[in-house]
C-alpha cells in the first residue's frame, strides 16, 4: 500500500494548526471565566445593596429618605456598567466559540486527510486513536454546551484535551503506514469507531461530574476561600449533575455495543468471543461502573455517590487507553509502540 506522504503531512500541519486556535480559544475562555467572576460579584453586591435599601426604607426616619432618594441614581449606574461588562464578556464567549468550531474543523480535517494518506480508516495506532477521541470530546462538547452559561466550562475541557493532543502529537506519534495484519478487517472502522464515540461522550460526562462535585462543596452564594473563587463562575451543581447524566445514558449503550462489537471481531479473529485479555477485561470493568453510576444516580440512598463512580468511570478508560496498551502485554498490544 503506497503512502501519499504530502497529505500525511498536511494532516500533520492540521493538528498543529488545530492545537494553536484550541490554545487561543483556552486562554479567551479564561479571560472570559475571570470576567465573570467580577460580573457575578457585582451582581451579588448589587443584591446586597437593594435589600439593605429596603430594610432602611422599612425602618424608615432621615437616613433611610436620604438613601432612598440617592438609591436611584446609584443604581442605575451600577446596572448600566454590569451590563456593559456582560456586553463585553458576551462578545468574548462568542469569539471563542468561534475559534472552537475551526479547530474543530481543522481537528476532523486532520483525521481525513490521515486515512486518505493511508487509503485506510485512520484507526491503525494509538496516535490516531486519541486524535479520534479528542476530536469526539470537542464535537460532543461543542453540540452539548451551545448555551450561555455552559460557557464557563471550557477552560476545564480544553486544559485535558490540548495536554492530550501534545502527548499524542509527541510521545505516541506513528509516521503514515499500512495496519498490522491484526487490523487488516472490515471490523476495525465499526469497532473503534463506536467505542472511541462512547469515550469522547463518557470523558465530557467525567469532566462535568467532577464539576458537579466541586459545586456541591461550593454551592451558589456559600463560595469560599481559594476554591471557592475558581467555582464561583461555574453553573449549579444540579445543571452540572443533569448534564452529566444526560450523557452517561448515552455513553453506558455506546460503550456496550463497542465491546459487543469487539467480541463479534474476536471471534472471527481469534476464534473466541471473549478471552480476559487486559484490555477487554478493564473495558468491561469501564462498562460495569457506568452501568453502577446510572443505577446510582436513579437510586435516592446511593445518589450522592453517583458523580463519583462516573469519575471513576472515566479514569478507568483513561487508565485502559495509556497503561493497559503501552505496559501491559496482550492480545490487543498492536498500537503502534510495541
Amino acid at each position: 500500500m503506497q503512502i501519499d506522504q504530502n497529505l500525511s503531512n498536511f494532516s500533520d500541519i492540521a493538528v498543529q494548526t488545530a492545537f494553536v486556535i484550541y490554545a487561543l480559544a483556552l486562554v479567551l475562555s479564561l479571560v472570559y471565566y475571570g470576567r465573570m467572576q467580577g460580573i457575578i460579584e457585582g451582581l451579588r453586591a448589587r443584591s446586597a445593596a437593594v435589600a439593605q435599601q429596603r430594610e432602611l426604607a422599612t425602618v424608615g426616619g432621615p437616613a433611610g429618605d436620604a438613601v432612598l432618594d440617592d438609591a436611584p441614581s446609584a443604581g442605575l449606574s451600577e446596572d448600566a456598567d454590569l451590563a456593559k461588562k456582560q456586553e463585553k464578556a458576551d462578545k468574548l464567549g462568542g469569539m471563542t466559540q468561534m475559534l472552537l468550531w475551526l479547530g474543530i474543523a481543522l481537528h476532523l480535517a486532520a483525521i481525513v486527510l490521515r486515512g486518505l494518506a493511508t487509503s485506510r480508516f485512520p484507526f491503525g495506532n494509538l496516535y490516531e486513536y486519541v486524535l479520534m477521541v479528542t476530536a469526539g470530546v470537542m464535537v460532543v462538547a461543542t453540540i452539548a454546551m451551545q448555551r450561555k452559561e455552559w460557557r464557563t466550562l471550557w477552560p476545564w475541557l480544553l486544559t485535558p484535551i490540548l495536554a492530550l493532543m501534545f502527548y499524542g502529537s509527541t510521545k505516541l506519534y506513528a509516521e503514515s503506514a499500512p495496519v498490522v495484519p491484526a487490523l487488516q478487517s472490515h471490523w476495525l472502522p465499526i469497532h473503534v469507531t463506536v467505542v472511541s464515540l462512547g469515550a469522547s461522550i463518557g470523558i465530557v460526562s467525567g469532566i462535568a461530574s467532577l464539576l458537579s462535585v466541586l459545586r456541591v462543596h461550593q454551592g451558589k452564594g456559600r463560595e469560599h476561600g481559594f476554591f471557592g473563587a475558581i467555582a464561583r463562575p461555574l453553573p449549579s451543581a444540579k445543571k452540572l449533575d443533569q448534564l452529566a447524566y444526560r450523557l452517561g445514558v448515552v455513553t453506558l449503550p455506546t460503550l456496550g455495543l463497542g465491546i459487543v462489537l469487539g467480541a463479534i471481531w474476536a471471534e472471527s479473529a481469534w476464534g473466541r468471543y471473549w478471552g480476559w485479555d487486559p484490555k477487554e477485561t478493564v473495558s468491561f470493568a469501564t462498562w460495569i461502573l457506568y452501568a453502577a453510576y446510572l443505577h446510582a444516580r436513579a437510586t435516592p440512598a446511593f445518589r450522592r455517590a453517583a458523580p463519583y463512580l462516573n469519575i471513576a468511570a472515566m479514569l478507568l478508560m483513561v487508565f485502559n487507553l495509556f497503561f493497559i496498551n503501552m505496559v501491559v502485554s496482550g492480545l490487543h498490544s498492536y498500537a503502534g509502540l510495541n
